[in-house]
Formats: C-alpha cells, sequence, structure tokens
C-alpha cells in the first residue's frame, strides 16, 4: 500500500480554500485580512493569492558613463570607509592613515566593479529600472469549514 505524498518543506506548493474576496489591490487584501483579524477570526486559515501575475519593468531614467561611474565612485567610497573605520578602531593609533587608504581602494575598486558591467552591455541597455511582480487580482482564500463565516464578515467591510 502507498502512502500518499507529503509535500516537502520549503518547496513552493498550490494554495487551497475556498475564495472569500477578491480584490484589485494587494492593499485592499490586506485590509480585508486585516479587518477579519480585528474581528477575531482565526486568520491562520487564510491565504491571498496575487493571481494573473505579470512582471512590470519601471524604467527610472537614463545611464550614462558619468552616472556609471560616479554610482560606483560613491558605492566604493563608502565601503571603503566602513572598512577603514573597521580596521582603525582595531589597530589604534593612526587613523587617518587606513582610513585614506581604504577609501581609496574602495574608490578603485567601486569604478571597476561599475565600469565592468556597464562597458559589457555595449549601449543595449543605456537605462536604470527596477522590477516588481504584479497581480491583476488578489484573491483570499480560507479552510473550506471557516469560509461561510469569512466571507458573511467581509461583507460587512463593504458594507
Amino acid at each position: 500500500m502507498t502512502q500518499p505524498m507529503r509535500p516537502t518543506p520549503g518547496l513552493p506548493t498550490k494554495p487551497t480554500g475556498w475564495p472569500v474576496g477578491s480584490y484589485d489591490t494587494y492593499e485592499q487584501a490586506q485590509k480585508a485580512v486585516d479587518h477579519l483579524s480585528d474581528n477575531e477570526f482565526a486568520v491562520e486559515k487564510l491565504t491571498i493569492v496575487g493571481v494573473d501575475l505579470m512582471q512590470v519593468e519601471r524604467v527610472v531614467g537614463r545611464l550614462t558613463w558619468g552616472k556609471v561611474l560616479g554610482g560606483g565612485v560613491v558605492s566604493g567610497a563608502w565601503l571603503g570607509l566602513f572598512f577603514g573605520i573597521i580596521i582603525s578602531i582595531f589597530t589604534g593609533g593612526n587613523l587617518v592613515g587606513p582610513l585614506l587608504f581604504c577609501v581609496s581602494a574602495g574608490i578603485v575598486f567601486g569604478l571597476i566593479s561599475a565600469a565592468i558591467p556597464y562597458a559589457a552591455t555595449r549601449g543595449q541597455r543605456d537605462f536604470a529600472s527596477t522590477m516588481q511582480l504584479v497581480a491583476g487580482r488578489y484573491d483570499v482564500l480560507c479552510d473550506p469549514g471557516s469560509a461561510e463565516q469569512a466571507r458573511d464578515m467581509l461583507t460587512r467591510l463593504a458594507l
């Protein structure tokens, strides 16, 4: 006799339950779950599911060599400053020498680590952007035994 398969912890599993609400935004779905929580509903029986997923890339600006190298200098200087302060604390004595060396090395490292990836694109990606995973709608699912109660409570929220 074969035993039923148990889900492996950590692996993605399909959500289960009955839909008790459907919302246009995640904020609305979150508000619905918060409403149920405020009214002492056992929220561990709920799941918010994003449906019709889209990957959205929002372009935030144009990249130039100046912006890329400037960003490399700034991030490298911060990294160098951080390491310089740590080294200065543990070595005692002269604080300026290690600090200047680490900031300078950080700037060089930042320039190199920013320039190489940008040069590798060869002008094919001269813009900066952010990525988001967005759903077309957000459904709130509930365990079947409590779904009717949750749906009734959410109907009162809508009124």
